[in-house]
């Protein structure tokens, strides 16, 4: 990192899920305690909504209001749940990238943006009909300070990353969302079950962060916290 980022916030929201099964105020209540961290910079890492239809469009633009921003920057992608049924509607996805950009988010589709400090590169969900990262993580992963932003940690073990050699931020798991003492989550929407939450060591000198998120498809957790992280940029050692 260089110098002026020493010691920056970067706060992750994920998976907030906004429809009829995840409560409005559980939602606003998460947004308020961002904002009381006034993190330097917030990343959005996707599942904006649960699509059913229509309303949960509109419903996303009221909630939007509302959005936690960054001091210096803020920066999203889109998760498998907003492309649609069977994760291939792209006008919805189109949609919510509207949306949530009038909300002052910038929404990465396979695209890279730099906001007055780290770089971040959006790619789009794995699971989508578009999922197509060609070669801009090789392309762009020279620039100092860059992040990868994919809400599928299945991502990381695509053959897309060159020489990259920093951060991976993801959701999309929920951690399983109901998790046995001492043992694994049964459910787990991934192909690679080792990537449940948390931080894990990648192959090439990569580290992914998976967050538990913050809203749910079923209205229940065990043993599994929502969660918001908040992370503290270091220069590498």
């Amino acid at each position: 990192m260089p110098p002026e980022l020493e010691g920056r916030t970067l706060a992750q929201i994920s998976d907030t899920h906004v429809g009829p099964r995840v409560d409005d105020a559980y939602i606003l209540k998460s947004f308020r305690r961002v904002k009381q961290l006034a993190p330097d910079f917030v990343i959005y890492t996707g599942d904006w909504i649960t699509y059913r239809g229509a309303r949960e469009l509109e419903h996303l633009r009221r909630m939007s209001a509302e959005l936690p921003h960054g001091r210096i920057g803020t920066v999203g992608v889109l998760g498998n749940h907003d492309y649609g049924f069977d994760w291939s509607m792209l006008d919805v996805a189109d949609r919510v990238s509207s949306i949530v950009r009038k909300a002052g988010v910038t929404l990465l589709r396979t695209e890279a943006v730099t906001t007055s400090g780290p770089q971040s590169i959006g790619l789009e969900d794995l699971w989508s009909s578009v999922f197509d990262p060609g070669k801009i993580v090789v392309n762009k992963s020279g620039a100092p300070s860059t992040i990868v932003l994919c809400h599928n940690p299945d991502t990381a073990d695509e053959p897309v990353w060159g020489q990259y050699k920093s951060w991976i931020l993801c959701g999309h798991t929920h951690g399983g969302q109901c998790k046995p003492p001492f043992l694994p989550p049964p459910l787990l929407p991934v192909k690679n079950k080792r990537y449940t939450a948390g931080e894990f060591a990648l192959s090439g000198n990569r580290r992914m962060y998976i967050t538990r998120g913050v809203g749910h498809l079923l209205q229940v957790r065990f043993n599994v916290r929502p969660e918001i992280p908040i992370f503290r940029l270091q220069a590498s050692t």
